[in-house]
């Protein structure tokens, strides 16, 4: 595959990148096909840019890198895939768009080498023991607003927009905060059990695999899966549930060598621990809730009590799909992984290649409502 390589001055500038096989709707990393700039003729002056002729084919054609002004507004979401099969920083795995972004039809599937599978059960939660460090899926890329998270009620889990009363959801701006200050996920097969009160908050868990703070440089993607090292734990009590924020940092961050524990986070990254906490604190203020509590009085606990609070939760997950003695009924949550050997509910290839390629490919939708990018100062009044 030849690679051509043209820079276009001026203000529509943009470099052409590769040779690729996609679709029409292919936007990987704010990329448009070739087809494009045929409807862009009027702007650049023609077909042809610094010698290079742009034509589109039916299965290969040129793409280019765009401005995001020039893309359409529905697609100028950080974050967003946009491609039909995104690799990620650990290569085993991949995450692929399906359905109408800004939609209730938007899905994020994760796929390994042979096809989707769930990110709540199929992935392990360790990546490797020694040293020790995990697996964490990225629902909400840094600076985002859309409040995605594993669907763990559906087949595959995808990754989908939280709703209420039918309206997509998205977090609030409360200054000086815009959207979520860090990447934010989800450690795969961990379970906050809703039937264990937790002595630490004294209240029963949310329900949900634990949630994961990742505070490298880098804007994750949605869907990404990263191995991480665990920094320390924040007990947050969010509408009378023990919800555990777990800060991790990706192995491969600069930083990384750098932070070990909470007392490095300070150094290195003075205020942060401070702004996180508060972030927690105030996030559904403008949304007329009060403020959030802490166990602790809002302490952060360091990496070994981290260990033991995803070691138990890792134990409960067990329960829940059936790898243990003790069984725990899991309600409406779909427990049906690909891969995990000895879980009472598995589904097929088959199955998870039908159930994935029922949904729609994915298409560009309606544009974000600007509203959302609005600052909020409830918290300060």
């Amino acid at each position: 595959m030849n690679i051509a390589r043209v820079l276009v001055r001026g203000p529509y500038s943009c470099t052409v990148v590769a040779r690729s096989a996609c679709t029409q709707q292919s936007l990987a990393n704010n990329t448009k096909p070739v087809s494009f700039w045929s409807q862009q003729q009027q702007l650049l002056g023609g077909s042809s840019v610094n010698g290079a002729n742009f034509c589109s084919y039916q299965k290969d054609f040129l793409s280019v890198l765009t401005p995001s002004s020039l893309l359409p507004s529905s697609c100028q979401s950080r974050g967003l895939c946009s491609s039909s099969n995104l690799r990620m920083p650990v290569s085993a795995y991949s995450a692929e768009e399906r359905g109408i972004s800004n939609t209730q039809s938007y899905k994020v599937f994760i796929k390994d080498d042979t096809g989707p599978i769930s990110p709540f059960h199929d992935i392990p939660l360790v990546a490797n023991n020694q040293p020790k460090t995990f697996h964490v899926v990225i629902e909400i890329p840094r600076w985002t607003n859309p409040k995605m998270e594993i669907d763990t009620k559906s087949p595959l889990n995808p990754i989908v927009q939280d709703t209420k009363k039918g309206k997509l959801r998205f977090v609030a701006n409360s200054f000086p905060h815009h959207g979520y200050i860090w990447n934010y996920g989800a450690f795969p097969q961990t379970w906050e059990n809703p039937h264990h009160t937790d002595p630490n908050t004294g209240e029963k868990g949310d329900n949900d695999p634990v949630d994961i703070c990742e505070i490298g440089g880098r804007v994750a993607k949605r869907g990404d899966v990263l191995e991480v090292k665990v920094l320390g734990i924040l007990a947050l009590v969010d509408d009378g549930e023990t919800d555990w924020k777990i800060l991790v940092i990706d192995v491969t961050d600069p930083k990384a060598d750098k932070l070990n524990s909470l007392e490095d986070v300070e150094k290195e990254m003075p205020g942060f621990l401070n702004a996180t906490r508060e972030w927690f604190r105030i996030y559904k203020m403008p949304d007329g809730k009060p403020e959030n509590e802490f166990a602790f009085k809002g302490e952060f606990k360091d990496a070994l009590f981290a260990h033991k609070i995803i070691e138990e939760t890792h134990v409960y997950w067990k329960q829940l799909v059936g790898l243990s003695e003790q069984s725990v009924d899991g309600g409406e949550l779909e427990t049906g992984s690909v891969t995990v050997d000895g879980a009472d509910k598995r589904i097929s290839r088959k199955e998870a290649a039908k159930i994935f390629n029922s949904t729609e490919e994915f298409e560009c939708g309606p544009p974000v409502d600007p509203s959302i990018d609005t600052w909020y100062y409830t918290h300060l009044k």
